[in-house]
């Protein structure tokens, strides 16, 4: 866009502008912005002048298409038209939810209050399996086609490549990294052949706590923003954790309350440490392609030390030795 510093996309994006930008869709915010916790795009509940605050969400520019974004906001639509607990974004200036102000993209939505789930509680696991099985039924009734899939390429080898080519892995152990990644690889490779050819519907995409706001009415479902193709157990296993044991009750949870509303191919449970194993090396590069940016450096001062990557050596070999333990076990 131009204009925009790519190395500091959000430099220019002032309270000023935030202000502008909802004046520019009709809107008559009151100036009190807070700024709300989010690295990947800018995000701020902004007070009205009438009526309750409202929350933004500023686009990283070039991070997705227009088609993308719309693509995304069309499926949360067509969840909340069948009265699935998620947070759509507004339309404004007619029916357009995705807007356009100073080179930047972005959106509105109603704010929602929330606490986060208790994920020891087993009618807490039940209630979020049975919303998340709603939310894979319509995900499974079409497929995005300007969004990506998840898939080993963009999760794992690619960023893989990133990481190596651009000098973030420290040189002394950068072979020791780049054996036991590979090793890594090969694992999520052989449990992707052991799974077999699995169903791809669209997903929320980033299914941890965090994204669920919890109400004495149940959760809500906020940012679809990584949203795409893939099997379903990737909004499950986000959500399972401790020892075996403890992940196999939260499982078993989960999916009495998932199966009363969509079918669950058991095959897929050889892809949760799989998965688990694509989102440490996925994350390690996100935070490296975000570097320039200043607020990624302050929130993760401890990126790039030795012990950052001996950490995730260690990490890898343990992901390494799980995938080899047979899956999780639903009877």
């Amino acid at each position: 866009m131009a204009g925009m510093n790519p190395d500091q996309p959000f430099s220019a994006l002032t309270p000023d502008s935030v202000m502008s930008a909802l004046d520019s869709v009709g809107l008559a915010p009151d100036g009190r912005l807070l700024a709300l916790n989010s690295y990947e795009n800018r995000v701020y509940q902004v007070g009205m002048a009438e009526g309750p605050p409202l929350v933004v969400k500023f686009y990283r520019p070039g991070r997705w298409t227009d088609a993308a974004i719309l693509e995304e906001h069309a499926f949360v639509r067509e969840l909340a038209g069948r009265e699935i607990p998620v947070v759509p974004a507004e339309p404004l200036a007619g029916t357009r939810t995705l807007h356009d102000f100073a080179g930047f993209r972005f959106a509105v939505f109603v704010k929602h209050g929330g606490r986060a789930p208790e994920l020891d509680d087993a009618a807490t696991l039940q209630w979020m399996g049975r919303f998340i099985g709603r939310i894979h039924a319509v995900g499974a009734l079409a497929r995005y086609r300007s969004r990506p899939a998840l898939d080993i390429a963009s999760f794992g080898e690619e960023p893989r490549d990133y990481l190596l080519a651009h000098g973030f892995v420290p040189e002394d152990i950068r072979t020791a990294w780049s054996s036991v990644a590979d090793q890594a690889l090969q694992g999520i490779r052989s449990a992707f052949a052991q799974a077999g050819k699995i169903r791809s519907l669209r997903l929320h995409g980033d299914c941890h706590g965090g994204n669920v706001l919890w109400t004495d009415t149940g959760p809500h479902f906020v940012d679809f923003d990584d949203s795409r193709m893939g099997p379903a157990i990737q909004d499950l296993w986000m959500l399972l954790s401790g020892e075996r044991s403890e992940m196999t009750r939260q499982l078993h949870e989960l999916l009495s309350g998932y199966q009363s509303f969509h079918d669950f191919d058991a095959r897929e449970l050889v892809l949760v440490e799989a998965l688990r194993t694509l989102r440490l090396i996925h994350y390690a590069a996100w935070i490296a392609r975000r570097w320039d940016d200043p607020a990624f450096p302050a929130a993760f001062p401890w990126f790039g030390t030795q012990r950052y990557w001996q950490d995730r050596i260690l990490e890898l070999r343990e992901q390494i030795a799980l995938m080899d333990e047979p899956p999780l076990c639903l009877e």
